[in-house]
């Protein structure tokens, strides 16, 4: 503490390039203080702090740590408490640019593991971002100290040695029925579940917080089923959507989106007060949609479509700018690749003709004339041969009922299990269109990404970088994730940036692996050596991160412009 102390009044008013010097460890009374990274400008990214406490000073009981998914929900609860005495602060430190700013990964209504805080074998980890105090572009000792001395202190007093026990045990116990409701799932071959009270609209088309006033849902007694979970007095019930072909359908307004979008984001766990902590989705279900000009490469997309003109070989389909149905079938097509178990479709976000073709057009444009195998004619085969699962949003098309399982109707965000009605009504109107089935759904093509795909260099340097949520600057070229829609948290971005640094760094591409055993082996590293193993400066501050699934990583991947993609 000293020691920084006379460091930051011998470089007052110095250059600002001077706080250079104060990289290295402090200790203080009941925590270390690593400066891990030093802005170089007071309006350039703030500065990369860690703070590390003992447990001799904070204790963390061993059963909140051992069980790694109890850890990571231990980590979450604290990294929350950090941030809202965050907002509360005052730091009313002075000066230019950043000057005085102290922020940490601010987690959404998803709990996800992160590096913002850690619980080590011994000690907590904080990771924080502060701006360095400037006068100009000239070193503000005083305010400097305030920050060090009396802002980070205060922060540290009021969030980390005053958050309870209580709070992180019951953040702990909702890790253990998570786990719980995901066994029953597997046990039960059920691809989601929604419990009944949930609250499934959200406050805003910009807010994931949940509405107010909202309709709570009520599951249709033919899908009610009971759960019985630890650290609760009455069971739980709610909704099960088995595996298999599920239709959800219902008059516009009525919440067949909110429903599908609400097991869209199950594929992870929610915080209590969410209104959707209790609806849980198979973690391998992936949302599949049109997107119109992306980037697609080397991909099979021959069980949708076929005879392209010009001789277009969709074997190893490759477009820079891919229509609504062929890039529909290619994202079905890379999901089912990188190991997807159940895929999620609204008709809304659909390509048309990939969808369905009536009588009327199967009659005006013959087979013969026309390449796309609708994916009403795949469902089943999706099914029976591949064990993939899906749950289908449908409003303009009931010749779906015959494949379906499980019809579910939304009504004023109710629902209603209406299958016996939808197949008396299939078999008083049976289908007129011919179905264009194949013997078997098709093949999917294992593929390796050749080294050179990820040409991270700009200039001099390999640079990757998150800008946003949705925007990878990877070189010279962009990625874009604006339909990559189970992305949502912007530090998942900045991990995949990170991740596709190492892969190029590391020569990842280089071992002939395929587009799985590349997916599997990354998986292998997070779980076994951390997300920090991925972070450019790995013994330091990790950065703002957060895990990533396989799915989100293999389409940023997909949509890489400098791809180059062999079939194996």
């Amino acid at each position: 503490m000293k020691k920084l102390q006379q460091q930051l009044q011998q470089i007052d008013g110095k250059s600002y390039k001077g706080y250079k010097q104060l990289q290295g460890s402090y200790q203080f009374d009941r925590y270390r203080l690593w400066i891990d990274y030093v802005q170089g400008d007071p309006f350039a990214a703030p500065s990369k702090i860690r703070i590390q406490v003992p447990y001799t000073k904070r204790p963390i009981k061993s059963e909140w740590r051992t069980d790694k998914n109890r850890r990571v929900y231990a980590e979450d609860i604290i990294t929350r408490d950090i941030a809202r005495k965050l907002m509360k602060l005052n730091p009313n430190v002075k000066g230019s640019g950043k000057s005085g700013l102290v922020a940490i990964d601010r987690p959404g209504q998803e709990i996800l593991e992160r590096t913002a805080v850690y619980l080590n074998s011994d000690h907590m980890i904080i990771c924080l971002s502060v701006g360095l105090p400037a006068n100009g572009r000239r070193i503000n000792g005083k305010q400097a100290e305030k920050l060090f001395f009396q802002v980070l202190p205060e922060l540290i007093d009021t969030s980390v040695f005053r958050i309870s026990d209580e709070e992180i045990e019951r953040a702990v116990q909702l890790a253990d029925q998570h786990a719980a409701i995901r066994r029953e799932m597997e046990a039960n071959d059920w691809v989601a579940f929604v419990a009944d009270g949930a609250v499934l609209p959200r406050k805003s088309g910009v807010s994931e917080r949940p509405m107010e006033g909202a309709v709570p849902f009520e599951s249709p007694e033919q899908n009610r089923v009971t759960i019985e979970l630890p650290h609760r007095n009455e069971p739980l019930t709610g909704m099960a959507v088995k595996k298999g072909i599920t239709l959800i359908v219902g008059g516009g307004y009525h919440g067949k989106s909110t429903l599908l979008n609400a097991m869209e984001r199950g594929v992870y766990p929610h915080i209590k007060g969410d209104g959707r902590e209790y609806v849980l989705t198979d973690p391998a279900a992936v949302k599949v949609r049109a997107e119109d000009g992306r980037k697609v490469t080397t991909v099979n997309i021959s069980p949708f479509i076929k005879n392209l003109p010009h001789g277009t070989d969709t074997n190893t389909f490759t477009t820079d700018n891919a229509s609504g149905s062929t890039s529909q079938a290619a994202n079905v097509v890379e999901s089912l690749e990188a190991g997807a178990a159940t895929l999620l479709i609204d008709e809304d976000t659909s390509a048309t003709n990939f969808m369905i073709r009536d009588e009327r057009m199967q009659e005006l444009v013959v087979k013969e004339k026309e390449p796309i195998t609708p994916f009403i004619d795949k469902i089943k085969q999706l099914s029976d041969e591949l064990g993939v699962s899906t749950v289908l949003v449908m409003g303009g098309s009931g010749d779906y009922f015959d494949a379906a399982e499980n019809v579910i109707m939304m009504d004023q965000y109710l629902p209603y299990n209406v299958t016996s009605k939808a197949k008396e009504i299939a078999d008083k109107y049976p289908q007129q269109r011919k179905a264009d089935k194949e013997n078997t759904f098709g093949e999917i093509t294992t593929r390796r990404f050749l080294p050179n795909s990820l040409q991270t260099q700009k200039g001099k340097k390999a640079k990757v970088q998150s800008k946003s949520k949705t925007l990878i600057l990877k070189g010279n070229t962009e990625i874009s994730l604006d339909y990559v829609e189970q992305l949502v948290d912007a530090s998942q971005t900045r991990m995949i940036a990170d991740m596709l640094l190492h892969l190029d760094k590391k020569g990842w591409l280089e071992k002939n692996r395929s587009m799985k055993e590349l997916l599997d082996a990354v998986e292998d590293q997070l779980d076994e050596q951390g997300l920090a193993s991925f972070a450019p400066f790995q013994n330091q501050h990790p950065g703002e991160l957060a895990r990533p699934r396989r799915f989100e990583i293999a389409a940023t991947l997909n949509r890489m412009r400098t791809a180059k993609v062999n079939p194996l």
